[in-house]
Parts: C-alpha cells; structure tokens; sequence
C-alpha cells in the first residue's frame, strides 16, 4: 500500500513544487520591472522634493528680507500660512507620487478610470470650496490668540478672561465646523468607492465560480480575490490623491504670490554713488513730498515744503496722524514718496541706494531693538569698529561701568529682544550705536517717550554735547524736548502748518504751538522752566517753509484757526486746522 501511493505522493509534491516554482518565476520577472519603474519615480520625486523645498525657500527668505515696510501684503498670515503651505507643497508632492504608483496596473486602470472621471468631477467642486472655508476659519484663531497674548496684562486688569475665552472658543468652533464638513465629505467620496469595489469584487467573485468545476484552478480564484479586496484602497488612493492634489496647488500658488511682493530698490546704484564724504553739511531740503501708502489710499503728506540747514535742531510736532513719522519713513526711503522729493546735500535721495543713503543716516527709535547675541554683536552689528571706540561709545552712554562688571565684557550674554536689559538700557544701546556711527545726521523718534526722566536726561546731555554739529530732526511728546531746538515744525493732516524758531511762535498766543505748550504747562508743573528755557533761547535765522496752505502766511507764525486745550494728550488732542 504504501509502495503503491508514493509516485502518487511524489508526483503531487512534485507538482506543487512546480507551482510555486511558477509563482517564484511570474515574481521574479515582475519584479525588475517594478523596480525599473518605481526606483526613477521614487528618485525624481526626492530630488524635485529637495530642489523645490530650497527654491521655494530661498526665494521666500529673499522676498521677506527686501520686503517693503509698506506694502498690500497681509503681514498677519505669514506665520501660520508659511507653515501651512510648505506642509501641503510636500504633501502634494507625496499624494503625486502615490497617485503614480497606484496606477501602475495596466488592467487596474480600465477599472478605475471611468470611477475616477465621474467622482472626480462632483466631488472636486464641494471638496475645494471647503477646503477654502477651512483655511479662511483658521487664521482668525492664529490672530485672536496672538492678541491675547500680547493684551493679557490689560485682559486681567479689566477682567475681560471669559469674554476673550469665548470669542477664542468661538473661532475654534468654526474652524471645526468647517473641518468636519470637510472629512464628511472624504468620508463621503470614501465610502461610495468602497461600495463600487465591493460590487466589482462581487461580479468578480460569481463569475470565478460560475464555470463548471474545477474549470478554473482554486488558488487562482483566491488570489484573485485576495487582489480584488485592495481594489477598493487603490481606487480611493487614486481619486482622493488627484483631488486632493488639484486643492493643494493653491499652495503653490500662494508661494508664487511671495515671490511677486515689491521689494525694495537696490542697495547700491553703481551710476548714482554719493561721494564718500557725503553729506558734509547735513542739510535737508523737501520739495513737495506727497506721500501715500497704498495706490488707493489718501495722502498723508501733503505737498511738505520746508528746508533745514546743517547743523540745525529742528523739532516735530503734532498730534497722532498728522504725518510725523511718515516723514521720517520718507527720509530713510521706508516708504517711497509718490510725489516731489527729499535733497539732502544737492542729491536727490532717490537716486542713490538703499545702502548708502540709510549708512549715512543715525535713528534713536522709540522702541530700541536688540537681537539674541552679545553686546558686541548689538553694539556693532556689522564688525567695523575697534573694541577701543566701543568702550568709548559706551562711556558716553553711561554704560559701561555696568558692563564692566560683567564677566564677559563685550562679549556678554543678550537674550531675544534684549530680555535681560531694562527698557532705558536698550534705549541707551540704541543710543551707542549711533555714536559709533558718527553720521551727519540724526533722527529722533519719540526716543524718550517710554523712558524714565534719569535716562531721559543722560540721552538728551549726550546728543547735546556729541551731536553739537550735526543736523537732528526730533519727533517728541514732551514739550521741553522740543522747545530748545532751533525751529520747531508743526504738522497737521499731512501739511506744515507752522514752521519757525519756538520763541517767535510763542508770541502768537494763536498758534498752534503755543496751543500745545499752554496745554502742557496746564498739567505740568514746569511752566517756570519752559518760560525760562524759551527766554534764554538764541533761534538761528529762519528761512521760509513753502506749504499749500501756507503761500499767505510768514514763516515765523503761521496762524491757524480755532485751536483746542482740551485732552488728555497735550499731541493728540489739540487739532490745529490751518
């Protein structure tokens, strides 16, 4: 019996050997080829996936490094919106590639593709518009809560908490809502492709054990239908990936829109190179300057016309819109006038680079600036001073003592945003840095309006004695910083409305300056010391300030009508109407 059974035996064995042999074979000839295929897929997609990274980068770090200061760009999108579209240009390029791979098959495509053209059609449509809405609910919650962080002191004081925690709350619920439609409507598209491989896999089963028996080999049947069951995967791959690919281009093309904001000019303009001595008076001449900042909005500046001297100290004032600092964004070319022009020294600034006009000029800003380093690295930022001028700018500005006492010196820890330095100190660098700049002239930017009166009082003898020579425009809230200057230019709704040495329009009780300085000396108990200090001043010759509104009026008062002492903001609150 058993001599009898063992060719029957062996010949089995045998063939299921020759079976599997087959298998081995269909396996090894199938591979090569989807290696031959998958292998250049797999390595375009890297290097198309480095390359674009760092273009898209490199190109984005460019644009917002030469941004314009003013520009159309929403500024309030860019944190969340960097991230977010760098993360769909990467999932895009990986649901490409699954989509290729996907439809590697030749016989899986005569399947999919009619699924593929009815579904992609009716789903795209709802798919985009909601993809939209769920983009557009989630910057209000990248904001609101940036608000809040940065008023949390004010929140608590007022205890407004819960009121800023619903309306935060409120945000998220409906960039939520927005989201679940959104998987509602995959989960949507999902299941109907499900249904449709559940059917073919059905047709496909009934009509493998439709013929007669044993007509069709089992383990064909079952591979078959082991293959059918990932049927319904390569579909739903396939739709959902050129869906959701054709959603994401909006991310490259959001990418591409960074890349077309202005910029500005060029730092360096061979042909237009001022001399090296340049400016050597520091003299400052607008000549109906008109400034606005966007192509449809209204004018801040107003056809200013006015000269300054070198060496002259002319003071700033009015109240908040009246176009202070845009003439001194004017002045460092932040915002390009769209009308008349700046001469300083018979060159026109708008001719000459970016670099070398901005090199010649020294700023005190309101806010100093400082960034994670050392007190080197913020002293002398571009490394071309010796350590010797840099302890005497520090001596000038009573910081070196503090310095001293450091371990590292110069070399001393600064965290972000000079964390580790008070208020008055960061002021004090910002005032360093220009000493070491020894530049002809110098802006004041309300530099004392967030500092205490000791501080205050070193930046001022500083500038006095170190800036004797120098040509000094000042943008001031306190009067007393002003009222020693030599003129004094009083801007109202983007015109100079007053122009003129401060003692001579004080003697017109009806100007505008002598509105703001009763108003101060009301809530101020220093009256005996702007008398004493407008008394004792020596103005230097005026010279004429040309205004539109001003061709009728002399240039040491222009009188203006109905002016207001009533406020609390002795800038803000005067309105003088010329």
């Amino acid at each position: 019996m058993l001599d009898s059974d063992l060719p029957v035996r062996f010949g089995s064995v045998l063939a299921t050997s020759f079976q599997l042999l087959g298998i081995m074979a269909v396996a090894i000839a199938i591979t090569p080829r989807l290696i031959l295929l998958i292998t250049p897929v797999t390595i375009v997609y890297v290097m198309y996936q480095v390359s674009g990274r760092e273009t898209s980068y490199a190109m984005m770090m460019m644009i917002m490094i030469t941004i314009t200061m003013v520009t159309n760009y929403n500024n309030g999108d860019d944190d969340d919106d960097d991230d977010d579209d760098d993360d769909d240009d990467d999932t895009m390029i990986t649901m490409m590639m699954l989509m290729m791979i996907t439809m590697v098959g030749r016989t899986a495509i005569v399947v999919k593709l009619p699924v593929h053209v009815i579904f992609y059609g009716y789903f795209l449509s709802s798919s985009r518009e909601l993809t939209r809405l769920e983009a557009i609910t989630k910057s209000p919650i990248i904001h609101h809560f940036a608000e809040t962080l940065a008023g949390a002191v004010s929140i608590r004081a007022f205890r407004q908490e819960e009121r800023f925690a619903g309306e935060n709350l409120q945000r998220i619920d409906d960039n939520l809502r927005a989201n679940f439609h959104n998987l509602a409507a995959n989960e949507w598209l999902g299941l109907r492709l499900e249904l449709i491989a559940a059917f073919i896999l059905t047709v496909t089963a009934m009509l493998l054990t439709a013929p007669a028996q044993h007509a069709i080999n089992p383990g064909m049947v079952g591979i078959s239908l082991s293959y059918g069951l990932t049927l319904s995967t390569c579909v739903c791959f396939l739709v959902l990936s050129t869906c959701q690919l054709e959603n994401k281009m909006v991310s490259v093309e959001r990418i591409k829109q960074y890349t077309v904001i202005p910029s500005e000019a060029s730092p360096i303009v061979q042909e237009c190179r001022p001399p090296p001595d340049w400016p050597s008076e520091g003299s400052i001449e607008f000549q109906q300057l008109q400034v606005r900042y966007h192509l449809l909005s209204p004018l801040v500046l107003k056809g200013v016309t006015c000269s300054i001297g070198g060496g002259e100290k002319v003071g700033v004032v009015g109240r908040t819109g009246s176009g202070k600092s845009t003439l001194i964004q004017s002045l460092f070319r932040l915002v390009e006038p769209c009308g008349g022009r700046i001469i300083i020294d018979t060159i026109d600034i708008s001719s000459i680079g970016l670099k070398d006009l901005r090199s010649k000029l020294a700023i005190i800003p309101q806010e100093a600036t400082m960034f994670e380093g050392t007190v080197r690295s913020n002293l002398d930022p571009l490394g071309v001073h010796t350590d010797t001028e840099m302890w005497q700018a520090l001596e000038k500005c009573t910081l070196a003592d503090l310095i001293r006492k450091k371990d590292e010196k110069l070399d001393s820890a600064v965290t972000e945003y000079g964390g580790n330095w008070s208020v008055g100190q960061r002021q004090l660098f910002s005032l360093g840095r220009a000493l070491l700049a020894q530049c002809k002239i110098l802006v004041l930017d309300e530099a004392t309006a967030s500092i205490d009166s000791a501080t205050d009082a070193v930046i001022q003898r500083v500038i006095r004695k170190e800036f004797s020579e120098c040509t000094i425009i000042s943008i001031a809230h306190r009067i007393p910083t002003v009222i020693d200057s030599d003129r004094v230019m009083v801007l109202n709704n983007g015109v100079v409305v007053e122009y003129g040495a401060p003692s001579r329009l004080l003697e017109d009780k009806g100007s505008c300056f002598a509105s703001m300085v009763h108003e101060y000396s009301s809530r101020s108990s220093s009256v005996a010391d702007l008398t004493f200090m407008v008394r004792n001043q020596s103005p230097r010759e005026e010279s004429f300030c040309h205004s539109p509104s001003l061709n009728s009026r002399s240039s040491s008062s222009h009188k203006p009508s109905g002016a207001s002492s009533s406020g609390s903001n002795w800038m803000d609150t005067t309105p003088c109407v010329p």
